[in-house]
């Protein structure tokens, strides 16, 4: 698995590498420094503002007893971000390091990993959802599916496997909850409490309405971060209308999900970015300047989450010692 990873990040790294060669490295450059330091604290300022919806539809989730503090969610749902975003560890690691976080808080732990899963089932209904548009608003712009190549059919193919995709998910979280629930223990403290994940699973799931809040405010947070790629291509000197940049970006953040076994999506970003900026008409290096400024944006945000991370797991494990 480690071999994999490694080998995963390196082609990844000399894919990115190859495709701003490609493009042409002073361009790219220059295009990046049109968006400056102002530019980039803009869109950490941003970034900042949307996660709050994703930590909102976390706690949407739970019910009312065993919900805590917003800001403990959202410092959680920043640490899962930034695992996935800037470290070589799999977006499920981010998920098992915010479930640890919230058990630290005081949260029960049965709902804290039911919850982190089906806090990822809610993100992926609305993504599926997000996907549609942007799907739709490509083949309009780009007068036919058939036309437009083997990305955007791709991409298709994605949607329409995506709902029973969901359906699969759901139930192999309620199904296959013994197993889930070993794991849980293994990796969450005090993770049983007189609770079992299966009960706090099929509580969870039970609740429709909170489903659907949950679900809606993920979809807020999906738009946001479309609006957060125009103002980027805004800031790197490119005109883009608001539609196509909240496709561009659906159809790119389906891109980084399909490709989860390459740590932090090294690559996929910058070539899908690359590709995309070019089926709607932008230049490729313009696509690839607010690729490399939203890796600035995640590593500003995310080494003070995972520094922190550190510490209180660093604390827990002192406390722990004998």
């Amino acid at each position: 698995m480690k071999w994999g990873v490694f080998l995963a990040l390196l082609a990844g790294l000399v894919a990115a590498v190859w495709v701003i060669w490609a493009v042409g490295f002073g361009a790219v450059l220059g295009a990046v420094a049109r968006a400056g330091l102002g530019g980039l604290a803009l869109l950490c300022l941003y970034a900042a503002l949307i996660l709050l919806t994703a930590a909102l539809a976390w706690v949407a989730l739970l019910p009312p007893e065993h919900r805590r503090s917003l800001h403990h969610f959202y410092i959680a749902r920043l640490v899962r971000d930034s695992i996935a975003d800037i470290s070589p560890f799999s977006p499920v690691g981010g998920m098992v390091a915010a479930a640890r976080l919230m058990i630290l808080k005081g949260m029960n732990g049965a709902y804290a990993s039911a919850s982190v899963a089906a806090d990822a089932t809610t993100e992926a209904m609305a993504q599926i959802a997000f996907l549609a548009f942007g799907v739709t608003i490509a083949v309009l712009h780009l007068g036919g599916i058939v036309e437009s190549g083997w990305l955007l059919q791709s991409l298709a193919a994605v949607l329409l496997l995506g709902i029973p995709g969901i359906i699969g998910l759901i139930a192999l979280q309620k199904r296959g909850s013994a197993f889930i629930e070993k794991l849980a223990l293994r990796f969450f403290p005090n993770a049983d409490h007189g609770v079992s994940f299966r009960d706090a699973i099929h509580e969870i799931y039970e609740a429709p309405g909170r489903l659907a809040v949950s679900a809606t405010w993920h979809l807020v947070a999906w738009v946001g971060s479309g609006i957060g790629t125009w103002i980027a291509f805004y800031l790197v000197g490119v005109e883009i209308s608001f539609l196509d940049a909240l496709a561009l970006e659906a159809l790119l953040c389906t891109l980084r999900s399909i490709a989860v076994f390459v740590p932090a999506a090294i690559g996929v970003q910058e070539g899908g970015y690359a590709a995309l900026a070019q089926l709607f008409g932008l230049p490729a290096e313009a696509g690839i300047a607010v690729s490399l400024l939203k890796r600035a944006r995640e590593i500003v945000l995310g080494v003070p989450a995972l520094i922190y991370w550190q510490a209180v797991e660093g604390r827990t494990a002192l406390r722990s010692a004998p």
